[in-house]
């Protein structure tokens, strides 16, 4: 319906009042914005003396060495990323950079593994430094035995240590990279929407999580504090998938959508397995010592034997729980023991009541 004359002459009668009240909302903004670029000087006694209160605090919170010596740094998140997208453009040449002939491409590797290597020695030196000092029982610290026991007596030491084990791991990139074009391959296999493989190198969430899985397990497999596990838990945060640095997979690895899996850290994985969306593959429970303190090293995620699929949201757990090969675990299914080879597990059908809204309306 049209509105009346008299209600139209009313809107403009409103809106000609309302002009002048935005005018002024405009003007109180910019005397605020003028006014907050002052407020700083205006302000400091009082937030000075309340930092001082909240540093204080946390600073008596903290444990610092013996006769003021220097703390060990941690290592650098911001390198670590950085590191990590120079591994993939060694593991994923031509996908991570615009070279296309094979002199530029060589060049680029060449270049790539440079700065990977130094940015890596320098992070396993620091996570080494940092991982003496942060644990309690030093004799228990791993770092390759302090260096097949010749312990760490200077800086010096630990650092040509570090420069050693990243060329270890810098050659082995050529094996990751080949347990990598399996998983992408087991990806465009296990996924009819998928069209080739460009599709899944640039595009799987799943295959990411992957890729810096791998990357970070060979690193764990070198012994390296701290640096695997910050390597998987950037990735968790970029993809919302949670695989321990530490878990075995085999090749021909596909996470279909990814979002919500967990793989613990004494999961094994076989050959050729599938799992969906919102899998866990996780602890049972938490053993216990004789102290009350949590073991450690013992098995305490499940092993899945090769070609078996796991659906969305299933969860199997347990160190002692074997998925045999060539099963299928269906979607929702809550699994705490083994089960044979080619077994299906899958729930009950549930029981559905449909309601027609319009008949019963």
């Amino acid at each position: 319906m049209n509105p009346s004359p008299s209600n139209s002459s009313s809107l403009v009668v409103n809106s000609r009042i309302a002009r002048p009240r935005y005018a002024a909302f405009r003007k109180l903004a910019a005397e605020t914005f003028f006014a907050a670029t002052q407020m700083k000087s205006q302000t400091t006694s009082n937030i000075e003396s309340i930092a001082d209160q909240i540093s204080a605090d946390i600073v008596d919170s903290l444990t610092f060495p013996e006769n003021s010596a220097p703390g060990a740094p941690i290592p650098e998140f911001e390198s670590l990323v950085d590191m990590i997208g120079r591994l993939k453009a060694i593991v994923y040449p031509g996908f991570r950079s615009n070279e296309s002939d094979r002199d530029r491409v060589t060049a680029d590797l060449k270049q790539q593994i440079t700065e990977a290597h130094d940015i890596l020695a320098r992070q396993i030196a620091i996570a080494i430094a940092r991982h003496f000092e942060a644990c309690e029982d030093v004799a228990e610290s791993d770092c390759a035995a302090a260096a097949a026991c010749g312990e760490f007596e200077k800086p010096d030491d630990i650092c040509e240590y570090s420069r050693k084990i990243a060329t270890q791991y810098i050659a082995r990139m050529p094996a990751i990279r080949q347990s990598l074009m399996t998983d992408v391959q087991a990806a465009f296999l296990g996924d009819p929407a998928c069209k080739n493989f460009d599709e899944v190198m640039l595009c799987y969430p799943g295959l990411r999580a992957v890729t810096v899985y791998r990357l970070a397990h060979e690193l764990n497999q070198l012994k390296v504090p701290f640096l695997p596990r910050m390597m998987s838990e950037w990735v968790h945060a970029e993809t919302g998938v949670d695989i321990h640095p530490g878990a075995k997979i085999g090749d021909h690895f596909f996470i279909d959508h990814g979002t919500g899996v967990v793989i613990g850290e004494t999961c094994i994985i076989g050959q050729h397995v599938k799992i969906y969306q919102g899998v866990t593959l996780g602890a049972l429970s938490f053993p216990q010592d004789e102290s009350g303190q949590l073991v450690r090293n013992s098995k305490r995620h499940p092993t899945i034997e090769d070609r078996v699929v796991i659906y969305a949201n299933a969860t199997v757990l347990g160190g002692d729980t074997i998925i045999g090969q060539d099963s299928v675990i269906g979607s929702s299914v809550w699994l705490t023991y083994s089960v044979e080879p080619q077994t299906t597990v899958i729930m009950e059908k549930p029981k559905l009541r449909l309601r027609n809204q319009i008949a019963d309306g």
